[in-house]
């Protein structure tokens, strides 16, 4: 497949705004401490009124979605997987209704492909997720339903460049990847607690983090502690600004699929991982219709954007390597998966006749 060359950034950029830098900072991690708008504003040369005032305006634009914690979903014990199906065009809509009625359904797309329903889900320990994807796939009248989990994490962390000003190959350091995660970690009272509590979404105030404190009956001093324990455990990843990625200029995103050989997985993965425009790198299984191994997924301020970051990595990293650019047509959902909630259960006794 084809797909424009990247752009050559200008030879001297114009300086970037304060403002911008803290739109940046804060998807990055945003400290647990008394007043961490204070902090982050003295980073990036602003007063924390200043920093308050810009934060409230993207929140009320619908740009910054939520403030909350981001935790590692295998690392509680959830079983998680992408799952990619074929429905006949005219029961496509209806289909992902019926899949978008799962609790533990958090994204759901409609894709340019014969697998054109693509969503994300996540079941508890107790779970069996083959059984519910299995339910799902007789629920919606999927022609075809193929569990596609994830055999090794590359790299995840969505961070939009809120600037424009970026490389289309710029590089850095994955924030999380595989090595983080601790399957098998014994998750606490405490921790069950303080996931409950962190992935609310978190005030835009200059103690944000004070009503958690009291739900938990902790200091935040001590909330901070167990949140390096959490973080040290690769449950917590870090609490950070989400944005809605439409309503902050990427409007397009694409999934580039690459049928890297598995003897060179482990090193090509590595270095798409390290290219800054891919939110997401993962090892996926094949199966005899899909024949791809490494998933990238980008975000573009347009289809010649996103597509011109894949071909950054093309040209750098997989020259010759066959691949597809799959891309959302349609967003049935999109959500933030809720750890420990009742709706789970309720669902799954419903139409598992399990409590999980």
């Amino acid at each position: 497949m084809t797909a424009p060359a990247p752009t050559p950034q200008a030879a001297s950029a114009p300086d970037i705004s304060a403002r911008e830098q803290l739109l940046n900072r804060i998807q990055r991690d945003i400290p647990i401490v008394q007043r961490p708008y204070a902090r982050l504003a003295e980073e990036v040369g602003l007063s924390e009124a200043e920093a308050l005032s810009i934060l409230r305006e993207v929140k009320a634009g619908g740009v910054l979605r939520q403030v909350s914690a981001i935790f590692d979903t295998r690392t509680l014990g959830y079983q998680s997987s992408l799952v990619a199906a074929v429905y006949d065009e005219d029961r496509l809509d209806a289909g992902a209704e019926a899949v978008n009625t799962h609790p533990g359904v958090s994204h759901n797309y409609k894709r340019n492909h014969d697998f054109n329903l693509w969503y994300t889900i996540a079941v508890p320990p107790e779970s069996n997720l083959e059984a519910h994807v299995q339910k799902l796939h007789e629920l919606s009248g999927a022609r075809l339903t193929r569990l596609m989990p994830t055999l090794h994490l590359f790299k995840i962390g969505v961070e939009f460049d809120m600037t424009g000003k970026e490389d289309w190959n710029a590089k850095a350091k994955p924030q999380y990847t595989a090595e983080q995660r601790n399957v098998g970690y014994q998750v606490t009272e405490l921790d069950r607690a303080f996931v409950v509590e962190f992935q609310k979404d978190l005030p835009i105030t200059e103690e944000p983090y004070a009503d958690a404190c009291a739900a938990l009956g902790l200091s935040i001093d001590e909330v901070a502690a167990h949140a390096e324990k959490m973080k040290a455990a690769g449950a917590l990843r870090r609490v950070s600004a989400v944005f809605r990625h439409q309503k902050a200029g990427f409007t397009f995103n694409a999934m580039g699929v690459w049928a890297v050989p598995q003897e060179e997985v482990a090193e090509v993965g590595r270095q798409m991982a390290e290219f800054k425009a891919v939110s997401h790198c993962y090892l996926r299984p094949t199966y005899p219709e899909w024949p791809y191994t490494i998933f990238t997924m980008v975000h573009g301020r347009s289809k010649e954007e996103a597509f011109g970051k894949i071909k950054a990595i093309e040209q750098e990293v997989a020259s010759g390597v066959d691949h597809a650019i799959l891309y959302s047509t349609k967003e049935y959902k999109k959500i933030r998966l809720e750890f420990y909630q009742p709706e789970f259960y309720a669902w799954a006794k419903e139409h598992l006749g399990t409590e999980a």
